[in-house]
């Protein structure tokens, strides 16, 4: 079975394909979008993860007629009423890690809340239906960035699971362990058999 994964981040797609090898996902051939180019700008512009992602993976399966799955991610700070959210990847201007988590930093003021959870909403479409599926990591925004492995804002997030380090403290299987992504990916088996595709 062809399965696309809506992305072109090759940070993304090499953590999905670990965790997938990881959740004992066999006899799928995982491919990403550069083989359609014209689906390299998949739109995400609702208000939720689970529309997002939904929208992204919809789009996918109408223009190749392949199952498709899609995820919408990112973080959400109490203390911040759970900004930066879906617009967790364009929270500045700039759109880059490194200002999207200066900018997270001034935002949080020393007095703030600082518990925050990394969310990720997984959509599958396939001709037999949809599902979604949500995966989660809890913890808390740093002062300051700690470690140079990850991406994103995994410098400043200090996962429950992991005290005393951030995610990008981690090795890559500590974190595939216990991530958003690795939490919703680790469910698609289960996702595709209850649809019948395995």
């Amino acid at each position: 079975m062809k399965l696309i994964i809506a992305t072109n981040n090759q940070h993304k797609l090499d953590e999905i394909r670990e965790i997938l090898a990881t959740a004992g996902l066999r006899g799928v051939e995982v491919l990403d979008l550069s083989a359609w180019p014209a689906l390299s700008d998949l739109a995400e512009d609702h208000d939720s993860f689970v529309d997002n992602a939904l929208q992204k993976a919809r789009a996918v399966h109408a223009a190749t007629g392949l199952p498709a799955v899609a995820d919408d991610s990112g973080l959400e700070c109490d203390g911040l009423d759970g900004a930066p959210g879906v617009r967790s990847k364009r929270f500045t201007p700039e759109a880059t890690a490194d200002a999207n988590n200066a900018h997270l930093l001034e935002r949080l003021a020393d007095g703030a809340d600082r518990t925050a959870r990394f969310r990720c909403v997984l959509a599958l479409v396939t001709d037999a239906g949809e599902r979604t599926v949500d995966g989660r990591c809890e913890g808390r925004i740093a002062h300051a960035p700690r470690g140079d492995g990850g991406f994103g804002y995994d410098p400043l997030f200090l996962p429950d699971d992991h005290p005393g380090r951030s995610m990008a403290e981690l090795s890559t299987a500590e974190k595939n362990a216990i991530s958003h992504r690795g939490r919703a990916f680790s469910q698609l088996p289960a996702l595709i058999a209850a649809l019948g595709l395995a």
